[in-house]
């Protein structure tokens, strides 16, 4: 017997345990959430009483918004023995050359044309693209709609907004996102991002913390 966990019982794992229930209809996997804040004893646990279940199979999908925290429960759940796995809606497009490392979650729509390298526990949500000869790390969240066109790199925990559009990059100068780097809701990005930064606006510009 196998039981999944979605890693997060908030509104986006919630969005994510019907992709679960469709990619392992018919397999005789049993689903819970852990949260452990929100555990309430059924079917949302912590993390202790998911790993005591009797289920010799046990594995975990993260969905979980906060990169940071993230890469913190994918170290817990592998030192306790607790697999990761990923996602894929049944509409997702991937097409050729394209690597995608462990624990993505790909939500309905996205598509990912060729030559892509995407490190772990990458989120893609609903319509967000990644075009040709991108380079993606680890812990990047794009939110729905987010649009990565050709040639560019984005660094470990960057965070793409919703409808952010990155202008295409060439392959000796390929666009950079720095890592931690934030991109605004709607913002649309035609230089290098700095590491850490967050920028806004059309053109995107850095965010002024006055």
């Amino acid at each position: 017997m196998h039981c999944i966990a979605i890693y997060g019982a908030s509104g986006f794992g919630r969005e994510i345990m019907p992709l679960m229930r469709q990619q392992y209809a018919g397999e005789g996997v049993s689903f819970v959430y852990i949260d452990d804040e929100m555990a309430n004893g059924q079917n949302i646990l912590t993390f202790d009483a998911f790993v005591a279940r009797p289920e010799p199979q046990k594995s975990c999908i993260l969905a979980i918004a906060n990169s940071t925290i993230r890469e913190k429960l994918e170290a817990r759940c592998l030192a306790a023995g607790v697999a990761i796995i990923g996602v894929k809606g049944s509409n997702v497009i991937v097409l050729d050359n394209v690597e995608i490392g462990e624990g993505a979650i790909l939500c309905g729509f996205v598509h990912l044309t060729s030559d892509i390298r995407v490190g772990r526990q990458f989120h893609a949500n609903l319509y967000a693209y990644v075009a040709h000869d991108c380079v993606i790390g680890d812990f990047v969240t794009f939110a729905p709609g987010a649009k990565c066109n050709g040639n560019v790199h984005i660094d470990d925990h960057a965070y793409i907004g919703t409808g952010a559009i990155l202008k295409q990059g060439t392959p000796d100068k390929p666009l950079r996102i720095g890592r931690g780097a934030v991109i605004g809701m709607g913002a649309v990005v035609t230089k290098d991002v700095p590491a850490g930064e967050t920028w806004i606006g059309n053109p995107a510009r850095p965010l002024r913390r006055d």
